[in-house]
């Protein structure tokens, strides 16, 4: 099934707004096993939506278009579908009592421009909206299918699934497959280091496409298996797996959508254990994302940003000959900022951070991006040193990542 995506809004033409909505949009169709053919997006134009409607008609088989279906003057989507096509719009009475019952239910002042966003073209199916007010529709023409669903990113995020994509399957059932996809979650190869390790995997003999989806700092693959057979599916899926799995495993750290944080509250919570973090070069950051999971007040104990030397003295009983030998960016001073924080707070585990974010601090010894990162259990302190090369912001991003990638490691006995 070829299919085209038109995004409509004056917002997306002046670049105040980015156009998201394309991109998730061809990313579910895909998984579907069909084919985006184009992507445009139009100004709030009743002429220029008519013609690029039409244009995008000629060669797919259905347009997706989102945006413009709002209750203000601008909003125009759905009267300018109508005229495209020649249509008489009509007010769907059910939409209708079900948009005024939302404002009565939340205190609302109703306003009779509200009642727009209840007409719809004549013929036209009206999809509904579970997260907002507006529905959308689907028209059929000529054999062809021209959807029409909100703008708002979290909308379309609901709609598509729930509303496009089935009615999709209903109209064209002989181009449905079979389609199962994995998400690899990778950290610590570049995406070149990760192509080059896949190379030699034959995946379209495996009946598998494969999409390289950097995610700064992490390495994504989607891996999507498609066939007339669900089970044949299935089985190619489990063979290329295998393969990316024989060549990036200790770089592997999810196989699905949980992210490194969820799988370390998930380990920490089961293990019965307590975490605290001593931060320099993150800045905080390895405490915000550990504490981004609901309930990690379970495991997650306390978090010192101790930046200046003081404050790695003060509060966590490093040495100052430590600091004066060997640098507040060095294995030595990592190793005591673990333990002291762990024994500070008296959790199970102590986890640390120090580094040269940049971009000036660095040396010839110590240039910008060297980082040590620190996990102390009581019985040993691991330590790991990294070089990276990147700006401040991305820097930061990093080192809490591989701080927190080897807590993982760690809990997963990899250490």
């Amino acid at each position: 099934m070829r299919i085209g995506i038109l995004t409509i809004g004056n917002e997306l033409m002046n670049g105040r707004t980015a156009d998201t909505n394309s991109s998730f949009i061809a990313r579910e169709i895909n998984l579907q096993g069909w084919h985006i053919e184009i992507m445009m997006s139009v100004g709030d134009d009743f002429d220029k939506i008519k013609t690029h409607l039409h244009y995008l008609l000629t060669f797919t088989d259905a347009v997706i278009c989102t945006g413009g279906l709002g209750p203000t003057a601008d909003d125009i989507t759905t009267a300018a579908v109508a005229k495209a096509f020649d249509l008489p719009l009509y007010t769907d009475e059910k939409v209708l009592a079900y948009l005024k019952e939302i404002f009565v239910r939340f205190n609302l002042h109703w306003t009779e421009n509200n009642a727009k966003q209840a007409l719809f073209p004549q013929s036209a199916e009206v999809i509904p909206n579970p997260v907002g007010t507006a529905a959308g529709f689907v028209l059929p023409v000529q054999e062809k299918l021209v959807f029409v669903i909100p703008g708002v990113p979290s909308e379309t995020n609901r709609m598509l699934p729930e509303g496009v994509i089935p009615i999709l399957r209903r109209y064209f059932p002989q181009l449905v497959q079979h389609t199962f996809k994995q998400t690899v979650k990778t950290f610590g190869l570049s995406e070149a280091a990760v192509d080059e390790r896949l190379a030699r995997v034959n995946f379209d003999a495996l009946g598998v496409s494969v999409g390289f989806y950097p995610v700064f700092p992490e390495n994504h693959l989607v891996l999507i298996a498609r066939s007339d057979s669900q089970e044949q599916a299935q089985k190619n899926l489990q063979k290329a797996l295998d393969e990316v799995t024989a060549r990036l495993k200790d770089y592997t750290f999810s196989y699905g959508e949980q992210t490194l944080e969820e799988i370390i509250a998930a380990a920490l919570t089961e293990k019965k254990l307590t975490l605290a973090v001593a931060e320099s070069c993150t800045g905080g950051l390895i405490a915000n994302r550990l504490t981004d999971v609901p309930g990690s007040s379970v495991y997650f104990e306390r978090g010192l940003v101790t930046y200046s030397n003081d404050a790695k003295i003060q509060l966590l009983g490093v040495p100052a000959e430590i600091i004066h030998q060997h640098g507040a960016v060095s294995e030595e001073t990592a190793r005591l900022m673990a333990e002291g924080v762990r024994g500070n707070a008296k959790t199970a585990l102590g986890l640390s951070s120090t580094g040269i974010a940049g971009p000036t601090g660095g040396t010839k010894e110590k240039p910008v991006g060297t980082v040590y990162v620190a996990l102390a259990d009581g019985a040993q302190t691991i330590c790991r040193h990294y070089a990276y090369r990147w700006d401040r912001k991305r820097n930061k991003l990093v080192s809490s990542e591989a701080a927190l990638f080897l807590l993982k490691n760690y809990l997963q006995g990899k250490v």
